[in-house]
C-alpha cells in the first residue's frame, strides 16, 4: 500500500500548548480566577509527556491494526480528496462520541479514561493530563472505518484534529462562545460540564468537536450559572504521583474481579459493568446519583 505522508500535528503543537498555558496563566490572574495549582499542574504536564512517550508504541500498533484491516477486508476504497475528509471529520467525530461515553460507561475503558478525570483543577494543563494505558485499545472504537475504506493515514490524521481542538476547550477563561458556536460545537462551556462531579454534571457531554452528537442521544447538559461546577471525581484519588494517576483505577478495578468470594460472572461483571458497581447491590452508579439528586430539587420546589 502506497502510504501517504500526513505530519504529526500534536509534536508541532507542543510549542502553541506551553504559550498557550501561559497565555491563560496570565488572564487567569487578571480575573482572579485561581486556576492553577503548581503540583498538579506538574502532574498535568508529566502525564501528557508519558501519553506522547508511549505514543510511540500505541500508535504502531493503531495504524498496523488500521492497515491490516484496510488491506484485507475494506468494504470501498475512498479516495484522498476534499469530500473524503468532510466524511472523515463527521466519522471520526461519532466514532469519539462513542469511545468516549463507553468510556464512562464500562469499568475497562473507565480505568484508563478516569486519569482525564483525576484533576480537581480544570485549565489548559488538564487537557494535557491524558491515559498511559487507553491508546493500547482504546482504538478499538475506529476499526469500522478502514473497514468501510478510509485510509489508515486519513483516521490518524483526523483523531489528532480532533484531540489538538480539544486542548482549548479546557479553560476557565472563556465563559461562553457565540450561541450558534454553542448549539454546535463542544466549547469550554460544555466540557467544563464533562469534567464536573456534580450529580447532575455526571457523565454528560462526551463531545468531541460537534456537541450534536449529545444532543441527538440524550447526554447533553448546559453549563448552569446556579451549578457552579465541582471539578474532579466522585472520590478524588488525591495524589500528584504520575504512577498512581496512571494506574491507580486499574489496581481497584483488579481487586474488585479478582479478590473475595464471587461467583465468575461476578468477576467479569466487575470489569465490564459501568464504574460504582457492586455485585450485592450495594454500589452506586453516577445514573443513580444524578437520579436521587434531581429527586431531592423536584422536591424542593
Amino acid at each position: 500500500m502506497h502510504e501517504p505522508s500526513f505530519p504529526n500535528i500534536i509534536l508541532y503543537a507542543i510549542p502553541l500548548f506551553i504559550l498557550a498555558m501561559l497565555l491563560e496563566l496570565f488572564i487567569t490572574i487578571k480575573q482572579g480566577i485561581k486556576t492553577y495549582e503548581t503540583k498538579d499542574a506538574f502532574s498535568s504536564i508529566a502525564m501528557g509527556l508519558g501519553n506522547v512517550f508511549l505514543g510511540f508504541f500505541s500508535k504502531a500498533l493503531v495504524l498496523l491494526s488500521f492497515v491490516y484491516i484496510y488491506d484485507n477486508f475494506r468494504l470501498f476504497t475512498i479516495p484522498i480528496t476534499w469530500w473524503s475528509f468532510i466524511l472523515i471529520f463527521f466519522a471520526d467525530d461519532f466514532a469519539y462520541y462513542w469511545f468516549h461515553r463507553i468510556s464512562h460507561e464500562c469499568r475497562l475503558f473507565w480505568a484508563s479514561h478516569v486519569v482525564h478525570h483525576s484533576s480537581q483543577h480544570y485549565n489548559l494543563s488538564t487537557a494535557l493530563r491524558q491515559t498511559w494505558s487507553g491508546g493500547f485499545y482504546t482504538f478499538i472504537f475506529w476499526l469500522w472505518l478502514p473497514l468501510l475504506g478510509f485510509h489508515p493515514a486519513m483516521i490518524i490524521l483526523q483523531m489528532s484534529v480532533s484531540l489538538l481542538y480539544q486542548f482549548w476547550i479546557h479553560t476557565e477563561a472563556i465563559h461562553k462562545m457565540p450561541h450558534w458556536f454553542e448549539a454546535i460545537f463542544n466549547t469550554p462551556s460544555h466540557h467544563r460540564v464533562h469534567h464536573g462531579s456534580n450529580p447532575l454534571y455526571l457523565d454528560r457531554n462526551h463531545a468531541g468537536i460537534l456537541i450534536i452528537w449529545d444532543k441527538l442521544f440524550g447526554t447533553f447538559q448546559p453549563e448552569l450559572e446556579d451549578e457552579k461546577v465541582v471539578y474532579g471525581l466522585v472520590k478524588n484519588i488525591d495524589t500528584y504521583n504520575p504512577i498512581k494517576i496512571a494506574f491507580t483505577e486499574w489496581i481497584h478495578m483488579f481487586k474488585d474481579a479478582f479478590s473475595g468470594r464471587k461467583s465468575l460472572k461476578n468477576r467479569f461483571l466487575y470489569i465490564f459493568k459501568p464504574p460504582g458497581w457492586k455485585h450485592d447491590g450495594t454500589g452506586i452508579l453516577s445514573s443513580d446519583l444524578r437520579s436521587n439528586w434531581l429527586n431531592k430539587k423536584s422536591n424542593k420546589n
